[in-house]
């Protein structure tokens, strides 16, 4: 890192530090003087989603004064005829041309330094000027200094460059507010190549490496804000190479599909190029362009070629471009009915998705979680990866084997993930010395970071594990067959524990099992510790990591892995529809072999449905009193948040463990799983019980969905069997599923995980898919009464904007579970407290609209999925995918503390120590070096919240399915 970026961080903490001490002698001044609060000032951000006769408002008011503001009411003016509609995240009223805004009862709050946004839907004739003031609470705000704008110039987006050769580098940017650009700098991801300070600015970029690269341009003004520009990928070639436009393209029956080729360098001499098909669906030919000629005048001028379609084919045919000294260009064309238009969508997403140029796959070919690199969500980096991620990968290739005929990419998919994400033998050296009837010591689960580390107590009974033993015998290993949660994909923390490796470092070139969350429901992201999945105590203090979650009286070096039951179950979905859809073309034996593995995963997956230590399920209440488990009675059947296991590295150690959870989401629940692994002959589970196991599951879970219906309509959170994760007492009057107790946010609190939108659409998709492949009539009620409340809470807007929900807020419970005679719930109720545009969700969302509306025949359904897709089609598409900017105003929260034990001391892999003065962003110091820091600089500073569109690998895969779904279903 650059020592001066080190400095500058070090600077603002103290400040930091100096203004908490100056807190006492602040009240020491309340002795003789009155004390005042400190002025209020804001900032006010207004933009507007405009279509003619009306339009969006989201107004964002930051903080920018010393104190919070308690309750907040904005004001201003329209200058036109503009007349209020409805508002949302506020109370929104109108007199004349003033606008009032006053908080709702869950924003009234605002934090110094932080934002609240709400918006408002109006209609117009004429001019729709914005705004000229705003005032808050009765004082003027001003607007936000806006950053500059940056575009990348050149290289073009997918252009191809000899190695040896000078990559030209262009960029424009344009200051706000009367400031001035005072440099650019241009990066190869978040490596600088070099910096212009006066336009036009560019540069000559020499020495890149052969293979793909990722451009940024990153602009500053003389007002200290920055901004960068949209990715550009491109790749470098050894030696000279044609070029091509796409690698996917898409030809309707009976018509034509374009595609250009140039050279990536210079020639001396003219060079012709031919393009044939080798392979594939003869229904498709070369029309035009068969033959080109590029002199070292027009080599980089692109030129057509033509490939059209008869009336009747289908398929995929490969088309190669060769010329004589240059690298082949290949692209691969799909044959699709004439009125597959929404086909055609997928491939084009399709294409750019898997374009190696475009980021979203590292060198392996294993998919980050985004493009972009400065991200934190869950995975707090964007070059890491989930095994969500990795189902994700399978679904997609899932559905290119349907649309193309082509299922080697599926099979593909699917080595990379048992590659890289499924721990292999020498991961887990030691489950050999697992003993099912001590499954795991129990440790209680914690309310907060800081009451950690948790003591293990060996007096607390736990119960028998009853499914190790057939796993055995099934597959003939003591090894468990399951994707591990978190990858560190570039080895970017520096652990080093690639597959087969056990701490190998920072020069470890292979993508690094890591994991974070371990110390409660209220640890959000943003309060963990990084840490490896192998720990021998060459990283971290004197016993690893182990002693910041665990108090033992000694510590072995140890080995432990996490499962993410809903990415495992989602892997066994897409390898559901890949089979159903190569058993349509007559291509199910090239996808069978996979189909076992699938099948295989799911029978591990059932670890999901036990108790965390294997006892009994149902009023379970104290550690001690809560009687461990028989045969299957600590078996719950549904899908929890996670299963885990690990034991000693030492192979004479002679230990190993394995634990469930006690605690199940709603959210995670995957009926089409379960009901493809109890019923669906290709999918059968090779042990014993593993195929009613998943039967047993597929009942419960719908019952799971019965039970949780809030009276609107929504999905509440779900339930435990161990209260507060320590089989505490739950308060008076909770009611139960089963004996499990409801839980309105399970597992995690902060944020709460019952509010995401996103976990209502995944969640009902699946039980979308189930109800149309079965028509089962338990599914139909849950989603008939889903879909009116999500249909009433969407809006769609004439230019094809639209705005869905995005966080919820609950009231209430459910009925106590009652299987002959289910509740209505009356006294379970939502709200939606904010909306979104979210492209990811909304794809997840028609997607769940499209397989009901095939099955049931709604037409609001349909013609909702429909505009849905269209509209992000038409507004929301740029050279990557299709993606809308999101303000985070959670980044003031990279200088939160990280919980550390008083005396505790130890350093992360690149040597930031770990302390209890440590912050999130302490212990990663590596962001400083990101394109994207000085954006959280400037907020954590006191600026506005920073603005990303993120290319996240999930989203962009759920958007292309939802296209495909709906070609296939609807159109």
């Amino acid at each position: 890192m650059d020592p001066s970026r080190r400095r500058r961080r070090a600077r603002r903490l103290w400040t930091a530090a100096l203004a908490a001490l100056a807190l006492p002698l602040a009240t020491l001044s309340t002795l003789t003087t009155s004390a005042q609060a400190a002025a209020l000032q804001c900032s006010v951000d207004y933009k507007t989603n405009d279509w003619g006769s009306g339009f969006t408002a989201e107004l964002t008011l930051t903080n920018r004064g010393t104190d919070p503001i308690n309750g907040w009411s904005l004001a201003y003016a329209y200058a036109g005829n503009q007349k209020l509609s409805n508002g949302w995240n506020g109370s929104w009223s109108q007199s004349g041309q003033q606008v009032t805004v006053t908080n709702a009862s869950y924003n009234g709050t605002v934090a110094a330094g932080a934002a609240v946004s709400t918006g408002a839907q109006f209609t117009y004739s004429g001019s729709n000027a914005a705004p000229a003031s705003f005032s808050v609470n009765g004082t003027p705000c001003t607007g936000a200094h806006q950053p500059p704008i940056t575009v990348l110039t050149s290289p073009a987006a997918g252009a191809v460059y000899t190695q040896g050769d000078a990559v030209p580098l262009a960029a424009t940017a344009a200051a706000a507010d009367g400031a001035t650009v005072s440099k650019v700098e241009f990066y190869d991801d978040t490596a600088l190549l070099g910096t212009d300070t006066s336009a036009p600015y560019s540069l000559s970029a020499s020495g890149l490496t052969v293979g793909s690269h990722s451009l940024v341009a990153k602009a500053y003004d003389s007002l200290g804000a920055s901004a960068s520009s949209t990715p550009v990928g491109i790749t470098v070639a050894s030696g000279p190479a044609l070029v091509a436009s796409t690698t996917q393209l898409a030809v309707q029956q009976g018509k034509t599909g374009t595609y250009d080729i140039r050279l990536s360098t210079q020639p001396s001499a003219n060079v012709t190029v031919t393009t044939a098909r080798t392979s594939g669906n003869t229904g498709l030919t070369v029309t035009g362009g068969a033959s080109l000629t590029f002199t070292p005048s027009n080599w980089n001028t692109a030129q057509r070629v033509t490939i059209t379609g008869n009336s009747s084919g289908t398929g995929a045919a490969t088309f190669e471009s060769s010329a004589t000294g240059h690298a082949k260009a290949s692209v691969t064309a799909t044959q699709i009915a004439a009125t597959k238009a929404y086909d055609a969508r997928f491939l084009e997403l399709y294409g750019k998705i898997t374009n190696p140029a475009n980021g979203y796959f590292s060198p392996e070919g294993i998919p980050y979680h985004s493009v972009e690199t400065l991200i934190v969500e869950a995975p707090d980096h964007g070059h890491e990866t989930t095994s969500e991620a990795y189902s994700y990968l399978l679904w997609l290739q899932a559905m290119y084997g349907k649309v193309t005929g082509d299922w080697t990419k599926f099979n593909g998919a699917w080595e990379i993930m048992e590659k890289y994400m499924i721990p292999t033998h020498a991961d887990q050296p030691t489950n050999s010395f697992y003993n099912a009837s001590k499954p795991a010591t129990y440790a209680p689960e914690l309310d907060t970071p800081n009451e950690y580390p948790a003591k293990l107590d060996a007096a607390v009974s736990v119960g028998p594990d009853p499914i190790a033993g057939e796993l055995k015998t099934a597959y003939g290993t003591d090894d468990v067959y399951a994707m591990h949660w978190l990858q560190d994909v570039d080895n970017v923390y520096g652990f080093g524990n690639s597959p087969g490796k056990c701490q190998a470092g920072p020069s470890d070139t292979g993508p690094s099992y890591i994991n974070t969350f371990q110390r409660g429901a209220q640890e959000s992201v943003w309060e963990t510790v990084p840490q490896p999945t192998c720990d021998n105590f060459t990283y971290g203090g004197r016993n690893g990591y182990l002693d910041l979650f665990t108090g033992d009286a000694s510590y072995a070096k140890q080995w432990k892995f996490t499962n993410a039951p809903d990415a495992d179950a989602r892997a066994v979905q897409a390898a559901y529809w890949a089979d159903i859809w190569a058993e349509q073309q007559g291509k199910g034996s090239q996808v069978s072999a996979t189909l076992a593995k699938a099948a295989k995963m799911g029978d591990y997956l059932r670890y999901a449905m036990y108790d965390k230590y294997f006892k009994k399920v149902g009023n379970c209440v104290g550690p001690s009193a809560c009687p461990a488990g028989t045969g299957k009675d600590s078996s719950h059947y549904l899908l929890s948040w996670y299963y885990a296991w690990g034991g000693a590295t030492d192979t004479s150690a002679g230990w190993a463990w394995r634990i469930g959870s006690s605690h199940a989401h709603g959210g995670y629940q995957n009926p089409l799983a379960a009901y493809a692994l109890s019923s669906y002959a290709d999918l059968k589970p090779k042990s014993a019980t593993g195929q009613a196991d998943w039967a047993k599951s597929l009942d419960r879970q719908l019952e799971f969905y019965r039970w949780l219906q809030s009276s609107e309509g929504a999905i509440a959170g779900g339930a435990t069997n161990s209260w507060a994760g320590r089989y505490a007492t739950p308060p008076a009057g909770k009611s139960t599923f089963y004996g499990m107790y409801y839980d309105q946010q399970p597992v995690y609190h902060d944020p709460p995980s019952n509010q995401w939108f996103g976990f209502q659409a995944w969640s009902m998709e699946r039980v979308a898919e189930y109800y149309q492949q079965t028509g089962d009539a338990d599914a139909k009620v849950v989603l008939d009464k889903w879909v009116d409340w999500a249909l009433s809470k969407t809006t769609v807007n004439p230019d094809g904007s639209f705005l869905i929900p995005s966080t919820l807020q609950w009231s209430g419970q459910p009925d106590t579970w009652n299987a002959s005679s289910p509740g209505g719930n009356t006294g379970l109720h939502v709200t939606v407290a904010d909306y979104t545009n979210d492209v990811g969700v909304a794809a997840a969302y028609a997607r769940t609209l499209t397989y009901y509306a095939a099955k049931s025949g709604d037409a609001e359904a349909k013609a909702t999925a429909k505009a849905l897709l269209d509209g992000m089609w038409t507004n929301n598409q740029d050279a990557l995918g299709i993606a809308v900017p999101e303000t985070r105003a959670d980044y003031n929260r990279f200088d939160d503390g990280v919980y550390v034990p008083s005396g505790w001391t130890g350093t992360m892999p690149n040597g930031d120590p770990i302390s209890a003065s440590s912050t999130f962003d302490s212990i990663r110091s590596f962001y400083e070096d990101d394109p994207s820091w000085s954006k959280i600089e400037s907020y954590l500073a006191g600026g506005a919240a920073p603005v990303f569109t993120y290319h996240r690998f999930w989203a962009q895969a759920d958007i292309a399915m939802a296209m495909g779904s709906y070609a296939e279903l609807l159109e």
